[in-house]
């Protein structure tokens, strides 16, 4: 279990990877964010991204699939956020890219209404294939302090 402790500043954490198909920009699209240059490959060549693109959320929702199955996934109390700032989108995600994702422990605090509690904040760093940022932010999450 990663605990308040273990989550020191500098530490850095690592995720696998993910190959975001057509199909996939599509598909979370049409449920979640039906704009042309997320749903219509045609239609996406006419619009500002000169082509299909993922929609940001999607892109978030990809990477915090890869943060649950990484180490952070032993957080003792699980990943519970607390907020979420400075999010941005720099580049799209788009058919064919695989993505990773690079966490880096920014600070922590201990709370100070729940001494066994800390606050944590991570910066998120999503790269494609080509090492190029697709996603950054920064979170804070609530994480339980090693036992005495």
């Amino acid at each position: 279990m990663l605990y308040f402790e273990d989550l020191t500043p500098g530490r850095r954490f690592s995720t696998g990877s993910v190959t975001v198909s057509e199909a996939d920009i599509i598909g979370f699209a049409q449920q979640y964010d039906p704009q042309p240059f997320h749903t219509d490959p045609e239609a996406a060549r006419h619009t500002f991204f000169d082509g299909l693109a993922a929609s940001g959320w999607h892109t978030s929702s990809l990477t915090m699939r890869l943060v649950v199955e990484s180490e952070l996934s032993t957080v003792a109390n699980g990943l519970i956020g607390m907020g979420i700032d400075k999010m941005r989108w720099p580049r799209p995600t788009r058919p064919g890219d695989t993505l990773t994702a690079e966490l880096t422990v920014l600070d922590q605090r201990r709370s100070g209404s729940r001494p066994d509690f800390g606050v944590v904040r991570f910066s998120w760093t999503t790269v494609n294939q080509h090492g190029e940022t697709v996603m950054a932010l920064e979170t804070s999450i609530w994480v339980a302090c090693r036992p005495a």
